[in-house]
């Protein structure tokens, strides 16, 4: 019989940076130790921030991603116009479009089947975010 479970999870403001949550994410949806086969579906509600997921170790690969970025889609370009919340706000929107608004990941014997090197971003464009809201549906056998 398949069941679904389905948690909102708030997290803190975070700096704008690449941030570990796997341990959030887990925490908050501790249904999933019920379940043998399944998946977690992970989906956030902002438009200014995304998901990923990689190295969940050595830190200097969070801060070569927010360097790359940054270059890539810099603040100082001169032609967007969709700014209303500040020099942030439209590169804020395409770095996430670049990204996740949606994982999924497997459910075996009760714990999410992530590699050994691998861990849950939160990739926050914004340097004076508002807590983020991520909606977890868990579901399986």
């Amino acid at each position: 019989m398949t069941h679904f479970f389905q948690r909102n999870l708030t997290l803190a403001p975070f700096p704008a940076g690449y941030h570990l949550i796997t341990e959030h994410v887990e925490n908050a949806i501790p249904e999933i130790k019920t379940i043998q086969i399944g998946f977690l579906q992970i989906f956030i509600q902002h438009t200014s921030a995304a998901l990923t997921i990689n190295e969940n170790a050595d830190p200097t690969v969070r801060k070569d991603f927010q360097t790359f970025v940054n270059e890539l889609i810099p603040e100082s370009y001169p032609r967007f116009i969709h700014t209303y919340e500040g020099p942030d706000d439209m590169p804020a929107h395409i770095k996430a479009s670049f990204f996740d608004s949606s994982l999924q990941i497997p459910i075996t014997g009760g714990k999410l089947n992530l590699g050994i090197w691998q861990g849950i971003y939160l990739c926050e464009f914004r340097r004076r975010a508002s807590g983020r809201n991520l909606i977890l549906t868990a579901f399986g056998c």
